[in-house]
């Protein structure tokens, strides 16, 4: 693992932090509009809610993967970067692609 000085490190937590509370406020707001759909959906006796519920789930799933699992500095991330770089760099030869 390579070595951070102290200001990367700082930029890196900031990056990390921001990217975590968008993720808690998408949460959030997804929540909230998706109860009132559900309650609008219920008044008029119809489950037509399920849809939006769904969708942008799937979307809330893909941001959290990208804020939980695929950070910046993340463990996975960067142990998946090292094995890309001593990957590249056993290829000497002509083009890396």
């Amino acid at each position: 693992m390579q070595q951070h000085t102290d200001l990367q490190l700082d930029q890196l937590a900031r990056r990390r932090a921001r990217a975590k509370l968008g993720f808690f406020f998408h949460a959030g707001v997804y929540v909230a509009v998706n109860f009132g759909l559900i309650a609008l959906s219920l008044y008029h006796g119809r489950a037509w809610a399920i849809f939006p519920l769904l969708g942008w789930g799937i979307g809330l799933f893909f941001h959290g993967l990208s804020v939980w699992v695929f950070a910046p500095g993340n463990d996975l991330m960067e142990s998946m970067v090292q094995r890309e770089r001593a990957r590249l760099s056993a290829r000497t030869k002509g083009e890396p692609w």
